[in-house]
């Protein structure tokens, strides 16, 4: 193992070689690139030699982690039983990458990157990131009458943007603003460029059948960085995303894909809601808005993406309240978590589609912490 102090993780089928845009950003900002290390998240069918080749040639420390190599390190790691707690073939195979980082405590920082996407040149993308995290800042606060905060709400007027994830029953908020210090930072959240991040149903109504959108963000429309107040949700995408380590607890990238509902999609989005609740309870803060990526996201059916969203949109609508429900504080992130299954296990989702999905969850953020805390005895 390298003495790296951060590891990349990033799930990657299709587009491996977009690491190098990263490197290179960070070495035109100087950043050294000892400090990280790559977790290439992938699939047995997948080049993997291919790739070790590309991270000996960019110079920088990694692994590459088919499901044939995912198994062996459960295995080696004394956490066999739990495989089952990271989906196969789904974006939250990022969950492996959170185990990988928590049975390495070298590791202060993680950093979720996704491979359709590419640095903006306007920022020291690994530096801008680091900087947030562990500090306090002086940044806007957002409320909603909603709970809710929208991530695009700094130019909406002219784009009449939502993003993936963000109920709509929460839409047409009235939102205050304050400019306040932060807590501690633990998670930093960038924003993208190009294509934005929409559900399928927003970017049908975008007017876009090739699973894009024919509105698309630049610069122009973030203008600074911003925190959601203290019992606001928000929507988190794991495309440009830096978290400390002890947030993996309670940071469970959620069971999508490879489940018998065929409910795909919210794995970041319901993550990210227990990662604002868990902030709340111990009195941390998330921030958001730069460093930007550019999200160059592939052409691919609209209806494709609708079909995984579906089966779970009324159940998205209704998640954050279960979360709301539990208690305001706790005493770390595993106890949040605890807390936060409590909560969920405790809701009256019966009157919505495929409340059953919801049981199945529950069994699975239980056996996420158990994996957590076997790992710890190692």
């Amino acid at each position: 193992m390298s003495s790296a102090d951060i590891c990349v993780i990033t799930p990657t089928v299709r587009n491996p070689e977009f690491i190098e845009t990263y490197v290179e950003n960070a070495k035109e900002h100087g950043f050294d690139l000892d400090r990280l290390f790559i977790v290439m998240v992938t699939e047995d069918f997948c080049e993997k030699d291919e790739m070790r080749a590309m991270l000996d040639r960019l110079g920088v420390d990694g692994a590459v982690f088919g499901g044939t190599e995912r198994d062996r390190w459960y295995e080696e790691n004394g956490i066999g039983e739990y495989a089952d707690i990271v989906p196969a073939a789904s974006h939250a195979e990022t969950s492996f990458g959170l185990l990988y980082m928590w049975a390495n405590p070298q590791f202060d920082y993680g950093i979720f990157l996704d491979d359709d996407t590419e640095p903006h040149p306007d920022f020291d993308f690994f530096g801008d990131h680091l900087d947030h995290l562990g500090a306090t800042k002086t940044v806007e606060h957002v409320a909603s009458d909603e709970n809710w905060v929208n991530v695009l709400y700094q130019n909406i007027e002219e784009h009449g943007l939502y993003p993936r994830g963000y109920p709509y029953s929460a839409m047409d908020e009235t939102i205050a603003t304050k400019e306040d210090e932060t807590s501690e930072i633990i998670a930093s959240q960038g924003l993208w460029t190009n294509i934005p991040d929409l559900d399928a149903v927003r970017i049908l109504m975008d007017g876009d059948l090739k699973g894009q959108a024919q509105t698309l963000t630049d610069t122009d429309d973030f203008s600074h960085n911003f925190a959601a107040a203290e019992g606001n949700y928000l929507t988190v995408c794991s495309m440009n995303l830096a978290f400390q380590r002890e947030v993996i607890p309670a940071f469970y990238q959620f069971p999508m894909d490879d489940n018998e509902w065929d409910i795909g999609r919210f794995d970041d989005i319901w993550s990210g809601l227990t990662l604002k609740k868990a902030a709340d309870m111990l009195d941390k803060s998330i921030i958001n808005g730069f460093p930007l990526c550019i999200h160059n996201k592939a052409e691919r059916s609209t209806f494709s993406d609708l079909n995984n969203e579906v089966p779970a949109l009324e159940l998205n609508e209704h998640f954050w309240e279960a979360l709301a429900e539990a208690p305001e504080t706790a005493e770390d992130y595993i106890d949040a978590y605890e807390k936060m299954i409590d909560a969920v296990d405790a809701y009256d989702f019966s009157d919505y589609a495929n409340d059953d999905f919801i049981d199945f969850t529950v069994e699975k953020m239980k056996r996420w912490l158990a994996a957590i805390k076997e790992l710890d005895r190692e």
